[in-house]
């Protein structure tokens, strides 16, 4: 069940992907003030790799760091199609945080191997401090999708049958995504107005199912917003 929502509209993207930069700034120091760490789940596709530029040319005690990724292809390690090769491309690559403090979900190795590997990972890691996720049309969001039924005690799910390519992915789980103090959701573009509706009536979509320890905002722009 979903904690209170914090609904917030801007005009334009642009507007969304600063504002989420600068919050997630405040958020890392005052979790590093409090317990010396920040520890924050990235999420893949365009919306977040504008708003990880901006991130990219912030100041912070980058040395802090942890960083996570709520889900990933299983493809080559430098496949870029990946998220990890996308999110270093547009942020981590240009920052000082300590490489053995990135954490990639290591799907070169195959389905199994890779969830395996990250389940010990994640386990060690929660709660986290900060979840950054995204939605598709279909209300998915990482790698959890409409119709799909998971282990709702597993932190990691192997998945075979995306139905976006490639069908093979790794994702962290609703109970790994939710175990966060604080969650945000980057969704733009009129094409997601018919999920946000039937979000916000209550229906069975995967994002509907993943919540937050304190804070659950969602970031929208205008166009994302159903204007009827």
């Amino acid at each position: 069940m979903q904690n209170n929502i914090d609904w917030q509209q801007f005009e334009t993207p642009d507007l969304i992907e600063k504002e989420v930069c600068k919050r997630i700034l405040v958020l890392a120091q005052e979790a590093i003030t409090e317990r010396g760490q920040f520890k924050f789940v990235l999420a893949g596709g365009k919306t977040p790799e504008r708003m990880y530029r901006f991130l990219a040319k912030s100041d912070a005690d980058w040395s802090k760091w942890f960083i996570y990724h709520g889900d990933e292809r299983v493809l080559p390690i430098d496949d870029e199609n990946r998220n990890s090769v996308m999110a270093a491309n547009a942020f981590l690559n240009s920052v000082a945080i300590p490489k053995n403090q990135i954490f990639d979900i290591p799907t070169e190795l195959g389905v199994e191997e890779s969830a395996e590997a990250y389940r010990s990972i994640v386990q060690a890691a929660m709660p986290f401090d900060l979840v950054l996720l995204g939605m598709g049309e279909d209300g998915h969001t990482a790698s959890l999708f409409p119709g799909h039924v998971h282990d709702e005690t597993d932190v990691v799910h192997s998945i075979y049958n995306s139905p976006k390519p490639p069908s093979e992915r790794v994702t962290l789980s609703v109970k790994a995504l939710s175990n966060t103090q604080n969650l945000f959701f980057l969704i733009e573009g009129a094409n997601k107005r018919d999920a946000i509706k039937q979000w916000r009536e209550g229906e069975d979509l995967p994002v509907v199912s993943i919540s937050a320890l304190q804070n659950l905002v969602v970031f929208l722009d205008k166009a994302a917003v159903d204007v009827e």
